[in-house]
């Protein structure tokens, strides 16, 4: 697969996962937050389930123990993002969950390099804080409103770019992007419910309540959109990924312009017009600086 296919293919991601925060945010008028993950992940994980055992069965070769290992940690740190960042949404808007939310695009390039040692092209250490500065007009320049459903989210964010990390790591290790994907979404779906049980008081009328939210959540924004990102991936480096999926929080935006009456503020459109700017940067300019690179090589011999 091409990069530039690649990264399209996480930009319909962003765009999946920025409208999904309307239906995590009305979901929660009917359901607490490991009820809607819960159902929403195993829904996701079954959907996915015979595309994962059509990749698996043309990879002959058993997964190793790391390999396990990996997947295992992949499905925890994602069980965790996905049950903070729901739990945000019970007290914030759903604006605010898509800018905070795309603060991992910061965590991405720290926790790449002390984990895996991974050097990010030089072009990401301006693109971080052009987004971060983005995300942060985005909310109207302040922190004046800021709760406890915010600081959740932020909290997540950190799991979330996490999950980038090993994702990423973990689909080139096994080759198995779809696979690792549908385990992460059934593990995750499981122990949100069974908490679920304990924690809150499931009922299939709250459940019910909420069936269009959980079929979107579900089959666009976790069958699709994080199958997309496990196959993207693959050929495009974890800090790169973080920045182009760092544009959900402009589609968060306008999913809550559209559906709920949520307003950016004027700056807000400056935060937008960053976050595009990073994205189009980190994407168009290593490549430019590659070919000039080799110009310049040849020109030199």
């Amino acid at each position: 697969m091409s990069r530039p296919l690649a990264a399209l293919m996480l930009l319909i991601c962003t765009m999946l996962w920025g409208f999904a925060f309307i239906a995590q945010k009305s979901a929660m008028d009917s359901m607490g937050p490991l009820t809607f993950a819960g159902v929403r992940y195993l829904l996701g994980g079954l959907l996915v389930l015979p595309l994962a055992f059509w990749e698996k069965r043309r990879r002959p070769e058993p997964l190793t123990g790391t390999h396990w290992a990996l997947v295992a940690g992949v499905s925890l740190v994602f069980f965790v993002g996905s049950w903070l960042q729901q739990s945000g949404l019970a007290t914030t808007t759903a604006t605010n969950g898509g800018f905070l939310t795309g603060l991992y695009v910061f965590f991405v390039p720290v926790l790449g390099f002390f984990i895996f040692r991974t050097r990010p092209h030089p072009i990401i250490f301006a693109c971080v804080p052009l987004a971060l500065v983005g995300i942060y007009y985005l909310n109207g320049g302040g922190l004046d409103s800021f709760n406890q459903g915010d600081l959740l989210i932020v909290v997540s964010a950190v799991f979330w770019g996490l999950h980038v990390v090993l994702l990423g790591h973990v689909a080139r290790a096994t080759g198995l992007p779809i696979f690792v994907s549908a385990i992460s979404f059934l593990v995750a779906g499981a122990v949100a419910l069974s908490l679920a049980f304990v924690i809150e008081t499931p009922t299939l009328e709250g459940i019910s309540a909420g069936w269009i939210e959980i079929a979107y959540a579900a089959i666009l924004s976790t069958a699709v959109a994080f199958t997309f990102q496990a196959i993207g991936q693959q050929y495009v480096p974890p800090a790169n990924a973080a920045i182009i999926l760092s544009a959900e929080s402009l589609f968060a935006a306008i999913g809550g312009a559209l559906l709920l009456g949520e307003r950016l503020p004027p700056i807000g459109y400056a935060g937008a017009a960053l976050i595009f700017a990073a994205i189009i940067a980190v994407e168009a300019l290593p490549p430019l600086w590659a070919r000039r690179q080799t110009h310049m090589a040849r020109t030199t011999n």
